[in-house]
Protein backbone atom coordinates (compact mmCIF):
# COMPACT_ATOMS: atom_id res chain seq x y z
CA UNK A 1 0.00 0.00 0.00
CA UNK A 2 3.25 1.95 0.37
CA UNK A 3 4.61 2.15 -3.16
CA UNK A 4 4.38 5.56 -5.65
CA UNK A 5 2.50 3.86 -8.91
CA UNK A 6 -0.57 1.75 -6.92
CA UNK A 7 -3.22 2.04 -9.59
CA UNK A 8 -5.76 0.43 -11.13
CA UNK A 9 -8.40 -3.07 -9.82
CA UNK A 10 -7.29 -4.46 -6.53
CA UNK A 11 -8.74 -6.86 -3.91
CA UNK A 12 -9.98 -5.89 -1.49
CA UNK A 13 -9.29 -8.39 1.83
CA UNK A 14 -9.86 -8.81 5.39
CA UNK A 15 -6.48 -8.15 6.05
CA UNK A 16 -6.40 -5.14 3.88
CA UNK A 17 -9.63 -3.65 5.49
CA UNK A 18 -7.93 -4.34 9.05
CA UNK A 19 -4.50 -3.17 8.44
CA UNK A 20 -5.83 0.19 7.96
CA UNK A 21 -8.35 0.24 10.69
CA UNK A 22 -6.49 -0.77 13.54
CA UNK A 23 -3.63 1.29 13.68
CA UNK A 24 -6.01 4.13 13.03
CA UNK A 25 -7.99 2.81 16.37
CA UNK A 26 -4.82 2.74 18.29
CA UNK A 27 -4.00 6.13 17.28
CA UNK A 28 -7.54 7.07 18.85
CA UNK A 29 -7.34 5.49 21.94
CA UNK A 30 -3.62 7.54 22.47
CA UNK A 31 -5.33 10.37 22.44
CA UNK A 32 -7.13 10.17 25.59
CA UNK A 33 -4.18 9.22 27.43
CA UNK A 34 -2.51 12.76 26.25
CA UNK A 35 -5.63 14.37 28.40
CA UNK A 36 -5.12 12.13 31.54
CA UNK A 37 -1.26 12.91 31.83
CA UNK A 38 -2.08 16.35 31.34
CA UNK A 39 -4.83 16.49 33.91
CA UNK A 40 -2.99 14.40 36.58
CA UNK A 41 -0.25 16.94 36.17
CA UNK A 42 -1.88 20.18 36.90
CA UNK A 43 -3.93 17.92 39.55
CA UNK A 44 -0.81 17.76 41.43
CA UNK A 45 -0.81 21.39 41.38
CA UNK A 46 -3.28 21.57 44.52
CA UNK A 47 -5.21 23.96 42.97
CA UNK A 48 -8.70 23.53 41.65
CA UNK A 49 -8.81 26.30 39.83
CA UNK A 50 -5.62 25.32 37.97
CA UNK A 51 -7.67 22.11 36.67
CA UNK A 52 -10.80 24.04 36.32
CA UNK A 53 -8.86 26.57 34.21
CA UNK A 54 -7.29 23.29 32.54
CA UNK A 55 -10.85 21.53 31.51
CA UNK A 56 -11.84 25.19 29.91
CA UNK A 57 -8.87 25.20 28.00
CA UNK A 58 -9.03 22.05 26.62
CA UNK A 59 -12.42 22.23 25.90
CA UNK A 60 -11.70 25.27 23.21
CA UNK A 61 -9.59 23.42 21.68
CA UNK A 62 -11.45 20.32 21.16
CA UNK A 63 -14.35 22.39 19.47
CA UNK A 64 -11.60 24.90 17.47
CA UNK A 65 -10.26 21.54 16.39
CA UNK A 66 -13.14 19.48 15.53
CA UNK A 67 -14.09 22.68 13.62
CA UNK A 68 -11.32 21.92 11.25
CA UNK A 69 -11.35 18.19 10.81
CA UNK A 70 -12.33 18.76 6.98
CA UNK A 71 -8.91 19.27 6.76
CA UNK A 72 -7.59 15.88 7.51
CA UNK A 73 -11.17 14.52 5.38
CA UNK A 74 -11.15 15.94 2.60
CA UNK A 75 -7.62 15.34 1.40
CA UNK A 76 -8.24 11.80 2.00
CA UNK A 77 -11.03 11.28 -0.30
CA UNK A 78 -9.22 13.39 -2.91
CA UNK A 79 -5.52 11.55 -2.39
CA UNK A 80 -7.22 7.97 -2.51
CA UNK A 81 -8.67 8.72 -5.69
CA UNK A 82 -5.90 9.89 -6.89
CA UNK A 83 -4.02 6.67 -5.60
CA UNK A 84 -6.45 4.74 -7.24
CA UNK A 85 -5.90 6.09 -10.58
CA UNK A 86 -2.03 5.77 -9.95
CA UNK A 87 -1.40 9.68 -10.20
CA UNK A 88 1.76 10.69 -8.04
CA UNK A 89 1.75 13.71 -9.48
CA UNK A 90 -2.10 14.09 -8.64
CA UNK A 91 -1.64 12.81 -4.95
CA UNK A 92 1.52 15.53 -4.42
CA UNK A 93 -0.46 18.50 -5.95
CA UNK A 94 -3.43 17.28 -3.40
CA UNK A 95 -1.13 17.08 -0.76
CA UNK A 96 1.04 20.38 -1.49
CA UNK A 97 -2.32 22.34 -2.05
CA UNK A 98 -4.44 20.78 1.37
CA UNK A 99 -1.11 21.68 3.18
CA UNK A 100 -1.09 25.20 2.42
CA UNK A 101 -4.75 25.29 3.35
CA UNK A 102 -4.45 24.11 6.94
CA UNK A 103 -1.42 26.66 7.44
CA UNK A 104 -3.26 29.49 6.30
CA UNK A 105 -6.54 28.28 8.44
CA UNK A 106 -3.78 28.31 11.15
CA UNK A 107 -2.51 31.61 11.05
CA UNK A 108 -6.46 32.88 10.75
CA UNK A 109 -6.94 30.80 13.89
CA UNK A 110 -4.27 32.63 15.58
CA UNK A 111 -5.40 36.10 14.99
CA UNK A 112 -8.72 35.32 15.73
CA UNK A 113 -7.75 33.82 19.30
CA UNK A 114 -8.13 36.23 21.55
CA UNK A 115 -11.50 36.38 20.39
CA UNK A 116 -12.04 32.87 20.71
CA UNK A 117 -10.69 33.04 24.19
CA UNK A 118 -12.93 35.95 25.14
CA UNK A 119 -15.62 34.41 23.87
CA UNK A 120 -14.66 31.12 25.58
CA UNK A 121 -14.56 32.45 28.90
CA UNK A 122 -17.69 34.29 28.75
CA UNK A 123 -19.54 30.96 27.69
CA UNK A 124 -17.95 28.81 30.36
CA UNK A 125 -18.65 31.65 33.31
CA UNK A 126 -15.15 31.16 33.56
CA UNK A 127 -13.36 33.69 36.72
CA UNK A 128 -10.70 34.37 38.50
CA UNK A 129 -7.72 32.35 38.64
CA UNK A 130 -9.93 30.09 36.93
CA UNK A 131 -9.83 32.25 34.05
CA UNK A 132 -6.02 33.12 34.30
CA UNK A 133 -5.56 29.49 34.14
CA UNK A 134 -7.33 28.98 30.97
CA UNK A 135 -5.95 32.30 29.07
CA UNK A 136 -2.27 31.20 30.06
CA UNK A 137 -3.21 27.73 28.90
CA UNK A 138 -4.75 29.04 25.98
CA UNK A 139 -2.46 31.71 25.08
CA UNK A 140 0.70 29.48 24.76
CA UNK A 141 -1.20 26.29 22.80
CA UNK A 142 -2.32 28.29 20.25
CA UNK A 143 0.85 28.79 18.64
CA UNK A 144 0.96 25.55 17.88
CA UNK A 145 -2.51 25.79 15.38
CA UNK A 146 -0.78 25.72 12.31
CA UNK A 147 1.75 23.02 13.49
CA UNK A 148 -1.82 21.03 14.09
CA UNK A 149 -3.54 21.56 11.55
CA UNK A 150 -0.73 20.54 9.02
CA UNK A 151 -0.57 17.68 10.80
CA UNK A 152 -4.40 17.34 9.98
CA UNK A 153 -3.41 17.92 6.75
CA UNK A 154 -0.70 15.23 6.69
CA UNK A 155 -2.91 12.29 8.18
CA UNK A 156 -5.30 13.15 5.71
CA UNK A 157 -2.64 12.71 3.20
CA UNK A 158 -0.96 9.34 4.98
CA UNK A 159 -4.61 7.61 5.25
CA UNK A 160 -5.35 8.47 1.83
CA UNK A 161 -2.65 6.28 0.36
CA UNK A 162 -3.24 3.14 3.10
CA UNK A 163 -0.64 4.57 5.12
CA UNK A 164 -2.16 4.32 8.55
CA UNK A 165 0.56 2.57 10.11
CA UNK A 166 2.83 5.89 9.53
CA UNK A 167 -0.40 7.58 10.57
CA UNK A 168 -0.07 5.75 14.15
CA UNK A 169 3.52 6.32 14.26
CA UNK A 170 2.99 9.94 13.70
CA UNK A 171 0.14 10.90 16.32
CA UNK A 172 2.49 8.06 18.82
CA UNK A 173 5.53 10.97 18.30
CA UNK A 174 3.26 13.62 19.05
CA UNK A 175 2.02 12.42 22.00
CA UNK A 176 4.80 10.69 23.74
CA UNK A 177 6.42 14.39 22.99
CA UNK A 178 3.70 15.88 24.68
CA UNK A 179 2.93 13.46 28.17
CA UNK A 180 6.85 13.29 28.48
CA UNK A 181 7.37 17.47 28.26
CA UNK A 182 4.61 17.77 30.51
CA UNK A 183 5.29 15.87 33.33
CA UNK A 184 9.16 17.32 33.07
CA UNK A 185 7.99 20.79 32.32
CA UNK A 186 5.41 21.33 34.38
CA UNK A 187 5.70 18.99 37.75
CA UNK A 188 9.47 18.65 37.54
CA UNK A 189 10.23 22.52 36.30
CA UNK A 190 7.17 23.61 38.22
CA UNK A 191 6.14 25.39 35.16
CA UNK A 192 2.38 24.15 35.68
CA UNK A 193 -0.04 24.98 33.61
CA UNK A 194 2.18 26.61 31.29
CA UNK A 195 4.49 23.76 31.11
CA UNK A 196 1.64 21.45 29.86
CA UNK A 197 0.84 24.02 27.16
CA UNK A 198 5.11 23.93 26.12
CA UNK A 199 4.58 20.49 25.99
CA UNK A 200 1.51 20.31 23.58
CA UNK A 201 3.12 23.16 20.93
CA UNK A 202 6.83 21.36 20.61
CA UNK A 203 4.61 17.74 20.35
CA UNK A 204 2.55 19.09 17.73
CA UNK A 205 5.72 21.10 16.17
CA UNK A 206 7.82 17.63 15.97
CA UNK A 207 4.83 15.30 14.68
CA UNK A 208 4.25 17.99 11.93
CA UNK A 209 8.43 17.97 10.92
CA UNK A 210 7.81 13.71 11.20
CA UNK A 211 4.71 13.71 8.97
CA UNK A 212 6.33 15.98 6.30
CA UNK A 213 9.87 13.74 5.96
CA UNK A 214 6.96 10.69 5.77
CA UNK A 215 5.43 12.42 3.33
CA UNK A 216 7.57 14.14 0.94
CA UNK A 217 8.91 10.17 0.88
CA UNK A 218 5.90 8.33 -0.41
CA UNK A 219 6.12 11.34 -2.78
CA UNK A 220 9.19 10.48 -4.46
CA UNK A 221 11.40 13.44 -2.86
CA UNK A 222 11.23 17.28 -1.88
CA UNK A 223 9.32 18.93 -4.90
CA UNK A 224 6.82 21.78 -4.41
CA UNK A 225 4.56 22.06 -7.41
CA UNK A 226 4.17 25.53 -8.79
CA UNK A 227 2.15 28.31 -7.19
CA UNK A 228 0.06 28.65 -10.61
CA UNK A 229 -0.61 24.45 -9.99
CA UNK A 230 -1.94 25.29 -5.93
CA UNK A 231 -3.66 28.07 -6.49
CA UNK A 232 -5.18 26.82 -9.86
CA UNK A 233 -8.89 27.89 -9.52
CA UNK A 234 -11.16 24.37 -10.47
CA UNK A 235 -8.99 22.40 -8.09
CA UNK A 236 -9.12 25.10 -5.80
CA UNK A 237 -13.19 25.21 -6.10
CA UNK A 238 -12.88 21.89 -5.85
CA UNK A 239 -11.45 21.50 -2.22
CA UNK A 240 -13.45 24.73 -1.04
CA UNK A 241 -16.51 22.93 -1.94
CA UNK A 242 -15.58 19.73 0.01
CA UNK A 243 -14.16 21.61 3.09
CA UNK A 244 -17.62 23.92 3.08
CA UNK A 245 -20.19 20.95 2.98
CA UNK A 246 -17.97 19.02 5.79
CA UNK A 247 -17.49 21.99 8.00
CA UNK A 248 -20.99 22.86 7.28
CA UNK A 249 -21.94 18.68 8.20
CA UNK A 250 -19.34 19.47 11.33
CA UNK A 251 -21.06 22.07 12.93
CA UNK A 252 -24.60 20.21 13.15
CA UNK A 253 -23.10 17.47 14.38
CA UNK A 254 -21.58 19.74 17.12
CA UNK A 255 -24.91 21.30 17.51
CA UNK A 256 -26.91 17.97 17.96
CA UNK A 257 -24.22 16.79 20.33
CA UNK A 258 -24.16 20.57 22.62
CA UNK A 259 -28.25 20.24 22.56
CA UNK A 260 -28.22 16.40 24.18
CA UNK A 261 -26.00 18.17 27.02
CA UNK A 262 -28.31 21.13 27.23
CA UNK A 263 -31.67 19.70 27.51
CA UNK A 264 -29.97 17.04 30.29
CA UNK A 265 -28.89 19.99 31.99
CA UNK A 266 -32.40 21.20 32.53
CA UNK A 267 -33.08 17.86 33.89
CA UNK A 268 -30.79 18.83 36.50
CA UNK A 269 -26.67 18.06 38.19
CA UNK A 270 -27.08 14.25 38.51
CA UNK A 271 -28.81 13.69 35.47
CA UNK A 272 -26.24 16.28 33.56
CA UNK A 273 -23.48 13.96 35.25
CA UNK A 274 -24.99 10.50 34.45
CA UNK A 275 -25.45 11.46 30.74
CA UNK A 276 -21.91 12.86 30.73
CA UNK A 277 -20.80 9.16 32.83
CA UNK A 278 -22.51 7.24 29.83
CA UNK A 279 -21.13 9.80 27.09
CA UNK A 280 -18.10 7.68 27.40
CA UNK A 281 -19.87 4.06 26.63
CA UNK A 282 -20.22 6.30 23.30
CA UNK A 283 -16.82 8.16 22.54
CA UNK A 284 -15.46 4.26 23.53
CA UNK A 285 -17.53 2.63 20.74
CA UNK A 286 -16.36 5.60 18.51
CA UNK A 287 -12.88 4.50 18.52
CA UNK A 288 -13.13 1.44 16.73
CA UNK A 289 -15.97 2.89 14.13
CA UNK A 290 -13.91 5.56 13.19
CA UNK A 291 -10.98 3.49 12.42
CA UNK A 292 -12.87 1.00 10.05
CA UNK A 293 -14.82 4.59 8.71
CA UNK A 294 -11.23 5.42 7.88
CA UNK A 295 -10.56 2.26 6.41
CA UNK A 296 -13.80 2.49 4.25
CA UNK A 297 -12.71 6.28 3.53
CA UNK A 298 -9.38 4.80 1.54
CA UNK A 299 -10.59 1.57 0.00
CA UNK A 300 -13.94 3.22 -1.31
CA UNK A 301 -11.98 6.33 -2.78
CA UNK A 302 -9.42 3.99 -3.85
CA UNK A 303 -12.01 2.19 -5.61
CA UNK A 304 -13.57 5.14 -7.75
CA UNK A 305 -10.07 6.14 -8.53
CA UNK A 306 -9.20 2.68 -9.90
CA UNK A 307 -12.56 2.37 -12.02
CA UNK A 308 -13.43 -0.55 -9.97
CA UNK A 309 -16.87 -1.27 -9.04
CA UNK A 310 -16.05 -4.51 -7.56
CA UNK A 311 -13.72 -3.49 -4.98
CA UNK A 312 -15.71 -0.38 -3.95
CA UNK A 313 -18.72 -3.02 -3.49
CA UNK A 314 -16.35 -5.20 -1.38
CA UNK A 315 -14.78 -2.67 0.47
CA UNK A 316 -18.70 -1.71 1.80
CA UNK A 317 -19.41 -4.91 1.92
CA UNK A 318 -16.24 -5.93 4.63
CA UNK A 319 -16.08 -2.54 6.39
CA UNK A 320 -20.16 -3.00 7.31
CA UNK A 321 -19.27 -7.14 8.65
CA UNK A 322 -17.12 -5.72 10.80
CA UNK A 323 -18.25 -2.58 12.26
CA UNK A 324 -21.39 -4.27 13.08
CA UNK A 325 -19.71 -7.49 14.23
CA UNK A 326 -17.30 -5.01 16.50
CA UNK A 327 -20.64 -2.79 17.67
CA UNK A 328 -22.35 -6.07 18.62
CA UNK A 329 -19.71 -7.42 20.63
CA UNK A 330 -19.59 -3.29 22.44
CA UNK A 331 -23.26 -3.71 22.58
CA UNK A 332 -23.06 -6.78 24.98
CA UNK A 333 -19.94 -6.17 26.61
CA UNK A 334 -21.28 -3.00 27.92
CA UNK A 335 -24.99 -3.97 29.14
CA UNK A 336 -22.97 -6.93 31.17
CA UNK A 337 -20.23 -4.68 32.61
CA UNK A 338 -21.83 -1.23 32.41
CA UNK A 339 -23.01 -1.08 36.25
CA UNK A 340 -19.51 -1.98 37.23
CA UNK A 341 -17.83 0.25 34.96
CA UNK A 342 -20.25 3.43 36.02
CA UNK A 343 -19.04 2.57 39.40
CA UNK A 344 -15.37 3.10 38.54
CA UNK A 345 -16.58 6.34 36.77
CA UNK A 346 -17.95 7.78 39.40
CA UNK A 347 -18.73 7.29 43.42
CA UNK A 348 -22.04 8.98 44.06
CA UNK A 349 -24.38 6.90 44.29
CA UNK A 350 -27.55 9.19 42.73
CA UNK A 351 -25.43 9.46 40.14
CA UNK A 352 -24.48 5.80 39.81
CA UNK A 353 -28.31 5.33 39.97
CA UNK A 354 -29.14 7.36 37.28
CA UNK A 355 -26.75 6.38 34.61
CA UNK A 356 -28.06 2.88 35.28
CA UNK A 357 -31.66 3.79 34.64
CA UNK A 358 -30.83 4.90 31.24
CA UNK A 359 -27.38 2.20 30.55
CA UNK A 360 -28.93 0.11 27.80
CA UNK A 361 -29.21 3.24 25.39
CA UNK A 362 -25.88 3.75 25.73
CA UNK A 363 -24.28 0.24 25.34
CA UNK A 364 -26.44 0.31 22.45
CA UNK A 365 -25.54 3.29 20.74
CA UNK A 366 -22.41 1.11 19.07
CA UNK A 367 -25.05 -0.61 16.66
CA UNK A 368 -27.32 2.31 16.26
CA UNK A 369 -24.06 4.23 15.06
CA UNK A 370 -22.41 1.86 12.97
CA UNK A 371 -23.83 2.76 9.63
CA UNK A 372 -23.56 5.85 10.51
CA UNK A 373 -19.88 5.99 11.01
CA UNK A 374 -19.24 3.72 7.65
CA UNK A 375 -21.34 5.98 5.68
CA UNK A 376 -19.40 8.64 6.72
CA UNK A 377 -16.21 7.09 5.33
CA UNK A 378 -17.96 5.54 2.06
CA UNK A 379 -19.08 9.29 1.14
CA UNK A 380 -15.93 11.09 2.44
CA UNK A 381 -14.13 8.50 0.43
CA UNK A 382 -15.86 9.00 -2.68
CA UNK A 383 -16.10 12.82 -1.87
CA UNK A 384 -20.04 12.65 -2.25
CA UNK A 385 -19.77 15.86 0.47
CA UNK A 386 -22.53 17.85 -0.40
CA UNK A 387 -24.99 14.36 -0.20
CA UNK A 388 -23.49 13.91 3.64
CA UNK A 389 -24.28 17.95 4.32
CA UNK A 390 -27.76 17.55 3.13
CA UNK A 391 -28.31 14.84 5.03
CA UNK A 392 -26.94 15.34 8.43
CA UNK A 393 -29.40 18.05 7.80
CA UNK A 394 -32.00 16.09 7.15
CA UNK A 395 -31.52 13.76 10.08
CA UNK A 396 -30.62 16.62 12.68
CA UNK A 397 -34.71 17.42 12.23
CA UNK A 398 -35.66 14.03 12.64
CA UNK A 399 -33.53 14.60 15.61
CA UNK A 400 -35.30 17.82 16.90
CA UNK A 401 -38.75 16.41 15.87
CA UNK A 402 -37.83 13.20 18.25
CA UNK A 403 -36.53 15.49 21.03
CA UNK A 404 -40.07 17.36 20.85
CA UNK A 405 -42.29 14.21 20.62
CA UNK A 406 -40.12 11.75 23.80
CA UNK A 407 -38.85 14.08 25.59
CA UNK A 408 -41.43 15.79 27.25
CA UNK A 409 -43.20 11.95 27.33
CA UNK A 410 -40.18 10.09 28.63
CA UNK A 411 -37.60 13.04 29.98
CA UNK A 412 -34.10 11.68 29.90
CA UNK A 413 -35.11 8.51 28.25
CA UNK A 414 -36.89 10.09 26.16
CA UNK A 415 -33.22 12.12 25.27
CA UNK A 416 -31.20 8.82 25.05
CA UNK A 417 -34.37 7.21 22.26
CA UNK A 418 -33.79 10.68 20.47
CA UNK A 419 -30.04 10.12 20.66
CA UNK A 420 -30.17 6.55 18.94
CA UNK A 421 -32.25 7.62 16.58
CA UNK A 422 -30.31 10.47 15.18
CA UNK A 423 -27.43 7.88 14.58
CA UNK A 424 -30.05 5.51 13.09
CA UNK A 425 -31.17 8.31 10.70
CA UNK A 426 -27.31 9.52 9.82
CA UNK A 427 -26.73 6.18 8.98
CA UNK A 428 -29.82 5.29 7.07
CA UNK A 429 -30.85 8.59 5.24
CA UNK A 430 -26.82 7.97 3.26
CA UNK A 431 -27.33 4.18 2.79
CA UNK A 432 -30.37 4.77 0.93
CA UNK A 433 -28.50 7.40 -1.86
CA UNK A 434 -25.48 4.50 -2.06
CA UNK A 435 -26.52 2.57 -5.06
CA UNK A 436 -27.26 5.19 -7.16
CA UNK A 437 -24.39 7.65 -6.39
CA UNK A 438 -22.30 4.08 -6.60
CA UNK A 439 -23.83 3.35 -10.00
CA UNK A 440 -23.66 7.24 -10.85
CA UNK A 441 -19.87 7.30 -9.96
CA UNK A 442 -18.87 3.66 -12.15
CA UNK A 443 -21.01 5.06 -15.04
CA UNK A 444 -19.23 7.93 -15.40
CA UNK A 445 -15.93 5.91 -16.20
Amino acid sequence: MSDNTAGGPFTVTHRLVLSIAVPMTLAFVTTPLLGFTDTAVVGRMGSAAALAGLTIGAVLFDFLYSIFNFLRSSTTGLVAQAYGRGDLEGQRHVFWRALLLSLVCGAAMLLISPAVLKAGLFLMGATGEAAEVTSTYFSIRILAGPMALANFAILGFLLGRGQATAGLVIQIVINLINIVLAIWLGLSLKMGVAGVAWGTVAGETIGMLAGLALSVKGLGGLRMPPLSVLLDAARLKEMFALNRDLLIRTFVLLAAYMLMTRIGASFGPVTLAANAVLMNFVMISAFYLDGLANAAEQLTGRAIGAGYRPAFDRAVKLTTLWSMALAGAAALFFTGFGTPIIAFLTTVPEVQDAAREVMIYAALSGLTGALAFLMDGVFIGATWSRDMRNQMLLSFLAFLAALALLVPLLGNHGLWIAFNLFLLARGLFLYRLLPGKAAQAFAAQ
